[in-house]
């Protein structure tokens, strides 16, 4: 056939792009739906979804999901509950011909039928988030079965701030401009809900690897342009040394243009065979340069101990044990093809060990005020845009969606000791006798991992040697100390043991990393592997495990440790999946981060399925989207005993809470130790003393209070003597956290009834003063505590910054401040800054040893002046779910700063053993009249309560 003329190729290819381009240009057709509308846009290139669907949630919430084909999948969220509330009224109208509004009465939703981008406004038709051009949904192979790569980016406002997005261990607190990776691992929590100061959240339903925020690849060192310390181009100069007491006898010098020991087996294989990670060190030395000018991110994960110097300043000084590595964010200010030096020192610490080092270059101007997310995997495009009027009602709206919290035991905000490990029955035993023979406040003892035979994990089996009666061990904590115990409970079995093969002759276990015969880090090593927690038999099989093993001798609270699945440490995501198999729900990228969630399903359905009214109270190290509503807490995972970790706990937790799941702990105290605590000097010991004593303050003041670590033992007795001050101020803390377990209470109770959070950012309720978005080292506990954590050795003061649009008090002396200021706060060894806002009502309980040692029969109320305020008193049977049948109370208190006066409303509600009558005694603390929250003064007034209204004044 003959050849086409030249021209006539031209004109059919140019015909060919004017019908992409008018296809492109053509309104897409809609239909509506009973809860909304579905998009179908013209049909366009591989990545783009061939239909897109709005739902009308509630009034605040509207779902955008995007097919990749013209029929939405079937696909059941992990993490969606059905709705509780009655369809929402909403309209639907066309703007401009070209637009389609979907309108509720507090929000809108906007989508243009050519871009196919969704703008969201309040109900005034203000934007307040808007799509950006490039949702995709590009397909992807896995196990044989198709998949999608899923991204959509947003714009929004200049002066947007964004937290949340579970915890991680960076020290931010605003995550604008950075990148967030949702991978969960020891101390990393994944859960893709991005909440904004701008009264918006972002819940991405997809339980794959994402990125959040800038997704944009960290890329390796050698492609920046590297220059060693000769000035030779690229490379960086690398020297090894054997001894790191002994810097100048150098092992041997090469060139290296990468640092990427990032996963397990990394350092073994590629670092070289002469050197000994173990007592050597490593120096990087030279320059880099880049093509761009402007803010490079460089993110440097470590694991011993890391130094980074940058033009000769020194920018990063840290330390992790070698089995868990952490990371850090340095930002670069680096001009186009000027050379910056860096010096860079790894001492391993361990026989393996971990770093790398990545950069990213500066995001362009168009893209400073947009976010986005990536996810590997999954069926279809899946977000719910959630409004509020204020950050409360955002993450009201997404456990709307998610499930409510639920109220924990009373018992669990009481004190919580543990320690790696208590070894026998009769130190568990001896241990809460020493507690309360000391008068040290104590409702919780933890029984941590090994209490099995060595070669029995898995089995849930004391160890008889050691636990020669279990029972009676619980028995006596519970009636003669008033103590609760909970145990750790890990998700893995070895190889051969009866669990083992009853599991694995079910088909509920994955099996990859027996196939591998690998080993773990016992004694000379054992096979093993975790049970299929998305399997629901599996599941049910766990629970009936724990329940004939554990559950029926009395404990009381499940500690699901390495719930990630933490198969193997420091893996790749790609091992991990591979680890993951095979998993009954699908393909296992597309479940990656979603193992906590249904591991603490099956305990909390299981526990409430036998012993349907008792609370139930898990601790895990891993969470997820909708975590809440099992009862689950999160710990921080296995962070280091250093200062620098302490600090980075705030903005761990702070952002954790933000998530949406309001309970949040970590170990007081650091969990790893380095080598020079274990038989430290006596200035050693003292660092350590002062150490704990400055996180055991801060620890007060989480939503769960809880001391835990390795090695020196964690029970203040054994970090220093009565007499010390160490001592002394722990001991007082203890008893304060006990004092506001009024306060405390209140706030799960609200936390419960009205979506509230406990641990809070500043920006939550003083998001109107620009100051506070992005600060990392101060809090909210409940509405009324500044707590302002001391995190350096020797520290005597600190700075604090006094939020604007209110006044505060000094909780310790009723010292009276102007907000909108950063002041010297004074620091004292024994004392750690904290400041009441003006219009507080603090209620203040008796002193207890445990929680339910008497009930709250006389009440101290602490009224600061300067503001009018209100607090809601909550009470309930405190250990059983009869709240959840309207078995509690609330009794509100308002103040009038005009009139000096306090209204006690008449209580609301009734619950079984409720107090008929009570005293409150009132306390006006002011500017003219400070007083420290636990002082003594005959001016306050006493009322006798029986739940009717009182009007009291207080001049």
């Amino acid at each position: 056939m003959t050849a086409l003329p030249k021209v006539l190729v031209s004109l059919l290819l140019a015909c060919l792009l004017f019908i992409d381009h008018a296809r492109a240009q053509s309104p897409a057709r809609y239909s509506k739906t009973s809860d909304g509308i579905i998009v179908y846009p013209p049909a366009g290139m591989e990545g783009q979804p061939r239909a897109i669907r709005l739902q009308v949630i509630s009034d605040k919430i509207i779902r955008v999901s995007a097919s990749p084909e013209n029929a939405f999948p079937v696909v059941k969220s992990l993490v969606i509950v059905p709705p509780t509330s009655s369809p929402t009224q909403w309209s639907l109208g066309e703007v401009a011909g070209r637009q389609v509004m979907l309108k509720t009465r507090a929000c809108r939703a906007v989508i243009d039928l050519v871009s196919l981008r969704v703008v969201f406004q309040d109900a005034q038709g203000r934007v307040i988030l808007s799509e950006r051009a490039g949702r995709s949904l590009e397909p992807v192979i896995m196990e044989g079965e198709r998949s999608y790569t899923i991204h959509q980016a947003f714009n929004t406002q200049p002066d947007d701030a964004w937290y949340g997005l579970g915890q991680h261990q960076d020290g931010l607190m605003n995550y604008k401009g950075y990148q967030v990776l949702l991978f969960q691992n020891n101390t990393e929590v994944a859960v893709p809900f991005l909440i904004s100061k701008k009264n918006y959240g972002i819940l991405w339903d997809n339980n794959s690897l994402t990125r959040a925020g800038d997704t944009r690849d960290y890329k390796e060192l050698s492609s920046l342009k590297l220059f060693d310390a000769q000035g030779m181009p690229g490379w960086l100069t690398a020297t090894y040394f054997n001894d790191r007491n002994k810097p100048a006898e150098t092992l041997m010098q090469r060139a290296e243009s990468e640092i990427k020991y990032e996963y397990v087996n990394d350092s073994k294989l590629h670092l070289p065979p002469s050197f000994k990670p173990d007592n050597g060190f490593i120096r990087w030395e030279g320059n880099l340069a880049s093509g761009f000018s402007g803010i490079h991110k460089l993110r440097v994960s470590y694991a011993g101990y890391m130094k980074v110097w940058i033009d000769g300043k020194l920018e990063l000084d840290r330390w992790r044990q070698a089995w868990n590595p952490g990371t850090a964010i340095l930002d670069l200010n680096m001009k186009a093809s000027k050379k910056l030096p860096i010096r860079i020192e790894w001492i391993p610490d361990g026989g393996e060990s971990y770093t790398s080092f990545k950069w990213m270059e500066p995001v362009n101007v168009e893209d400073e005020n947009s976010f986005a997310f990536l996810s590997e995997a999954g069926k279809q495009l899946d977000y719910y845009f959630i409004s509020g009027t204020n950050m409360d009602e955002v993450i009201g709206g997404y456990r709307k969606l998610t499930g409510k919290a639920t109220m924990l035991p009373k018992w669990a905000f009481g004190f919580w000791q543990s320690r790696e490990r208590y070894k026998t029955q009769e130190e568990i035993l001896t241990t809460v006798q020493e507690f309360r023979k000391r008068k040290i406040p104590l409702d919780n003892i933890v029984l941590d991992w090994s209490y099995w035979k060595q070669d029995d994990w898995g089995s849930q089996e004391f160890e008889n040697s050691r636990f020669s009666n279990p029972d009676s061990m619980i028995r006596v904590l519970h009636e003669k100390y008033n103590t609760r115990f909970m145990i750790s409970v890990w998700p893995k079995f070895y190889e051969g043991i009866a669990a083992y093969k009853d599991f694995n002759n079910k088909g509920w276990l994955y099996t990859r990393n027996i196939a591998d015969r690998q080993r773990d880090w016992i004694a000379h090593g054992y096979m093993s592997t975790f049970y299929d927690a998305f399997n629901e038999n599996a599941q049910k099989g766990f629970w009936d495990l724990l329940h004939d093993r554990l559950y029926k001798k009395g404990v009381d609270a499940w500690w699901m440790d390495a719930s990630e699945p933490d198969i193997l440490s420091n893996v790749s995501p790609q091992r991990r999946k591979q680890q993951m198999q095979p998993l009954a729900s699908g393909i296992t990228a597309e479940y990656l981060n979603a193992y906590p969630l249904v591991n603490a399903k099956g305990i909390y359905e299981g526990q409430r399925s036998v012993d349907p009214n008792k609370r139930v109270f898990i601790l895990t190290r891993s969470a997820f989207t909708g975590m809440q509503r099992y009862a689950a807490a999160t710990w921080s995972g296995d962070i280091a005993s250093r200062w620098h970790d302490m600090k980075i706990q705030i903005a761990a937790g702070v952002n954790f809470s933000m998530s949406g799941l309001p309970y949040w702990t970590m170990d007081i105290g650091g969990f790893a130790v380095e080598r020079r605590f274990e038989n430290p000097d006596a200035e050693t010991l003292e660092e350590w003393r002062e150490m704990n004593t400055r996180w055991f303050q801060f620890g007060a003041f989480v939503p769960l209070f809880r001391a835990h670590g390795q090695f020196p033992f964690r029970e203040m007795y054994n970090i220093a003597p009565e007499d010390h001050s160490a001592y002394k101020s722990m001991l007082f803390y203890d008893k304060l956290r006990y004092r506001l377990l009024p306060y405390i209470y209140s706030m799960a109770g609200q936390s419960y009834h009205n979506d509230y959070t406990i641990m809070r950012g500043l920006v939550m309720d003083f998001a109107n003063d620009e100051k506070v978005a992005g600060i990392a080292d101060q809090y909210m506990f409940g509405p009324s505590l500044l707590i302002n954590p001391v995190t350096n050795y020797r520290q005597r003061a600190r700075q604090v910054y006094l939020p604007k649009g209110t006044d505060w008090y000094d909780l310790y002396s009723g010292k009276y401040f102007q907000g909108g200021q950063s002041i010297d706060a004074e620091a004292t060894y024994e004392r750690m800054p904290l400041f009441v806002k003006s219009g507080s009502i603090i209620p203040i309980g008796p002193s207890l040893q445990y929680t339910s040692e008497r009930k709250a029969d006389t009440i101290v109320l602490n009224v600061y002046g300067g503001a009018n305020g209100s607090f809601n008193l909550y009470e309930d049977e405190g250990t059983s779910y009869d709240y959840e049948k309207n078995a509690f109370s609330f009794i509100r208190f308002q103040y009038s700063d005009a009139t000096k006066s306090l209204i006690i409303d008449k209580r609301t509600g009734a619950y079984p053993g409720m107090l008929s009558e009570r005293v409150f005694i009132v306390r006006l603390i002011s500017q003219d009249k400070p007083a420290g929250i636990l002082a003594e003064i005959n001016e306050g007034k006493l009322v006798r309560y029986n739940g009717g209204r009182q009007a009291i004044s207080l001049k």
